[in-house]
């Protein structure tokens, strides 16, 4: 077991208290790690480093700035399985899947650096002589990174590198069951030479520590990526200060696949979306909706690609590796059940893991539930597990109707080879993200935001950056 320490000030510290968090493995159990328990006075400590530091970072060049990016990145990549092997260990995703997020971290660090030559501003005709109307785009100042447990690392890098690229400084607050990669993370953030104060880390709990970050009048824009609950809870204890938010929050994703799709491909797109990290990607399909006229043809097909996804020793890349917390398999577990009493049909899996390697820890096992209804819990609400219930439709609007009637709309897949019908659905459905005949992915300069619950603001590309920007309007005379 290793003790990973907070970083603030520049400076490795504990938590005030002395008190420290137990950090285990999903695969097994066991404890490997703690880290320190901060409280409301550690965040008071991390607050007030930002602020000190904010103005002399915010008028530091952006190319400069981008010059440091460019330092933790070439330290990523020197270091990228250390990385890799960390996530494996205290997220539980494969190894395979854990180099992936490096390398989607030194992408979106890279890709922020780059915008360091496209940050612009606007001038605009004046309605009077002498005079010019321009607009600034400047930093916030203080911003905070929430991160959730299911990427602990990428999510550090799609916060904070547009952040800092942006002219804010930024203090990070991972997940209180996933921040050791955060603060390896930090050691490169030391090591690439940033000025005391411009990147905080602080680990604990949301009770104990977040709110003492969300509520203080330091604090002036907040990311976070969470469910909605705790996005709702952010947004309120928010909003005395009228910080600026952008919430990437939860979502029950549709996979639509009518009766004129590619069977064959939407069954792969189907399961690798559902049981990719164990199920916990917030924009994975988290519920079937195939026409009646091709059902029983992709269920068949469905059932025989999804029983080659087996439980696997994340290590070894071959098969699916736990759900992270001991939390969300209670969670999943108590929702399949209720489901199932609502009538679903238990197809496959259903229950933890067993035996000695899959008995401990956070096991459960690839499941597919048919023949449930839309209102059922497993459709209805977000799983975020290794579980994907079959619900019968008769077609595209059915299903149309199911997926907009949902109070969240972060993405969905529609599988059709009409044309009329999917540029229909490009202006009607709800989401905030929509694969057309395509499985689960995303592009550094895309844009990841959802609609109605699911989210305000969002991440990546131009507009992802723009969410770190204010604008500052300047009438000059001259």
């Amino acid at each position: 077991m290793k003790y990973y320490q907070c970083y603030i000030d520049n400076q490795w510290c504990d938590a005030l208290s002395g008190e420290r968090l137990a950090i285990d493995n999903p695969a097994t159990g066991e404890i490997i790690a703690e880290v320190p328990a901060c409280s409301a006075e550690d965040a008071e400590r991390a607050l007030q480093s930002a602020e000190k530091a904010r103005v002399s970072w915010g008028l530091l060049p952006a190319v400069e700035r981008a010059n440091y990016l460019y330092r933790i990145c070439d330290g990523l990549q020197a270091e990228r399985d250390h990385f890799a092997r960390l996530l494996v260990l205290e997220q539980g995703k494969t190894l395979a899947e854990a180099g992936f997020e490096v390398d989607d971290t030194i992408r979106y660090m890279r890709y922020a650096a780059e915008a360091a030559r496209r940050i612009q501003g606007e001038i605009l005709p004046a309605d009077a002589p002498n005079e010019q109307l321009f607009i600034h785009r400047v930093p916030y100042g203080v911003t905070l990174g929430i991160c959730a447990y299911n990427y602990p690392l990428a999510l550090i890098g799609r916060k904070l590198g547009p952040a800092l690229i942006a002219g804010n400084v930024m203090i990070l607050k991972p997940h209180e069951s996933t921040p050791v990669t955060g603060s390896e993370f930090c050691r490169l953030v030391e090591q690439a030479g940033l000025p005391a104060g411009v990147v905080n880390l602080v680990t604990g709990t949301g009770p104990e520590l977040g709110q003492k970050l969300v509520e203080s009048p330091i604090t002036k824009m907040i990311s976070v990526t969470g469910s909605i609950r705790a996005g709702q809870a952010i947004a309120a204890a928010a909003s005395a200060n009228l910080a600026a938010l952008s919430l990437e929050l939860g979502g029950n994703a549709p996979f639509i696949v009518l009766d004129d799709a590619d069977i064959d491909a939407a069954v792969e797109a189907a399961v690798v979306a559902r049981f990719a990290n164990a199920g916990q990607v917030c924009i994975c399909n988290e519920s079937v909706l195939v026409a009646e006229a091709v059902a029983d043809e992709f269920t068949e097909k469905l059932l025989a690609r999804a029983a080659q996804v087996r439980l696997a020793d994340p290590m070894s890349n071959s098969g699916m590796g736990p759900v992270s917390t001991a939390s969300s398999l209670q969670r999943i577990e108590s929702m399949v059940s209720r489901s199932l009493s609502e009538g679903a049909e238990l197809a496959m899996g259903g229950k933890r893991g067993e035996g000695y390697q899959f008995g401990r820890g956070h096991w459960y096992e690839p499941t597919v539930l048919l023949n449930a209804r839309a209102e059922s819990e497993a459709v209805r609400d977000e799983l975020f597990g290794p579980v994907l219930p079959v619900v019968r439709i008769e077609g595209y609007e059915e299903a149309l109707s199911i997926t907009n009637a949902r109070p969240d709309g972060l993405s969905a897949y529609l599988w059709t080879r009409n044309p009329s019908i999917y540029m229909d659905a490009i202006r009607r459905l709800e989401t905030g993200t929509i694969f057309l005949n395509k499985g689960i992915v995303g592009y550094v300069n895309g844009y990841h935001n959802g609609h109605k619950l699911s989210g305000l603001g969002g991440e990546d590309g131009v507009h992802g950056l723009e969410g770190y920007l204010q604008k500052r309007t300047v009438y000059m005379a001259y």
